[in-house]
């Protein structure tokens, strides 16, 4: 049940990575996060993506979400197991397949 995300183009710019998606997660209106606690403490949406990319790498230090752009610093810049990691995240959101 649920459809992948497609993370159609990555771009980064030192610990700066932004992920545009094929689909609006959020509305004009974004939401910054500077942990997982915060994150999963909002309930929302974007709260609960947030709180994931928080969890799949421990070195993300900010979300932000707005739109179709997932948006992640991470201390000591981006390579590319940590690019995969939170892309493969990202993607795999909105998917649920529950056990039959």
């Amino acid at each position: 049940m649920g459809q992948p995300i497609s993370v159609v183009r990555t771009t980064v710019d030192g610990d700066v990575a932004a992920f545009h998606t094929d689909r609006g997660i959020t509305g004009q209106d974004g939401a910054a996060f500077v942990s997982g606690d915060e994150a999963t403490g909002t309930g929302s949406l974007p709260g609960n993506l947030a709180a994931r990319l928080f969890a799949a790498d421990d070195a993300v230090s900010n979300v932000f979400i707005v739109s179709n752009q997932v948006v992640g610093s991470r201390a000591g810049g981006w390579d590319d197991p940590s690019l995969a990691a939170i892309s493969e995240t990202i993607t795999t959101f909105f998917v649920f397949y529950a056990e039959a």
